[in-house]
């Protein structure tokens, strides 16, 4: 299985020999519980407040008046979780763990299966990227990794048939529903390229719409499929393949 590898310009240069990885048997089962584990994981441990709904001086009226034993204050229900501003029965606990665990060798096969999938055109698109008629994956000379302004990416991009994916991304940016929008994560972005590199991740791709970059020693199943949707368009560069490899 060949890859053509493309230059800046967008005209082929070569050909390389994919590693065996993009192979690898598609589990979507694997893959949606790598990326499960990997958001779990890095969760913040949320709890109450130990004394929430407790800071009251009600006390019940007893026995005798026909009326349930509740505490109240000036008439009204307090404490019980059945009353309005009483403590909840069964509130989040700070002390447990929200990760999950999954086990090496799943975790690695997700990875494999995720990579595989990139070179999946059906995929790709069924996943709602945006692109020209190009082989997958995109494989690009190692000049790439040498570009330092986002608009040299542009311009590769567009000659590759790529850009459309990054403007699909820039119109779906939109104002997040719910409390989120006051909590630093006012926007939603749809993910588009994943640029993957060798050495160091690409400073010059980072900053373009619902773009991601990673190294190809350091790329998991979430860079790959984002919400456990495998089939990322994802653009390599030749050496970044050949590490692939290696892992």
């Amino acid at each position: 299985m060949n890859a053509t590898v493309r230059g800046l310009d967008g005209e082929a240069t070569g050909e390389i020999e994919l590693p065996e990885v993009f192979g690898t048997t598609f589990r979507p089962d694997l893959i949606g519980k790598a990326v499960t584990a990997a958001r779990a994981n890095r969760a913040q441990r949320t709890g109450a407040d130990e004394y929430a709904g407790l800071r009251t001086p009600a006390e019940s009226f007893g026995s005798g008046r026909g009326m349930a034993h509740v505490p109240r204050e000036n008439g009204q229900g307090r404490r019980v979780p059945q009353t309005v501003g009483g403590r909840r029965a069964h509130p989040p606990k700070a002390e447990k763990d929200p990760g999950k665990k999954i086990n090496d060798k799943e975790r690695r096969l997700a990875i494999r299966s995720a990579l595989a999938a990139t070179a999946d055109v059906e995929l790709v698109r069924e996943r709602g990227h945006e692109f020209d008629d190009v082989d997958l994956p995109v494989v690009l000379d190692d000049a790439f990794e040498e570009l330092v302004k986002t608009r040299e990416v542009v311009d590769a991009l567009e000659a590759l048939g790529l850009h459309a994916d990054i403007e699909r991304a820039d119109e779906g940016r939109a104002i997040r529903a719910g409390r989120g929008t006051t909590r630093g994560r006012k926007y939603r972005e749809p993910s588009s390229i994943l640029f993957v590199t060798s050495g160091e991740p690409s400073k010059a791709a980072r900053n373009l719409a619902g773009a991601d970059v990673a190294t190809a020693d350091e790329v998991n199943a979430e860079d790959l499929a984002p919400g456990g949707h495998p089939g990322r368009l994802t653009v390599f560069t030749e050496s970044a393949i050949e590490e692939v490899a290696e892992r």
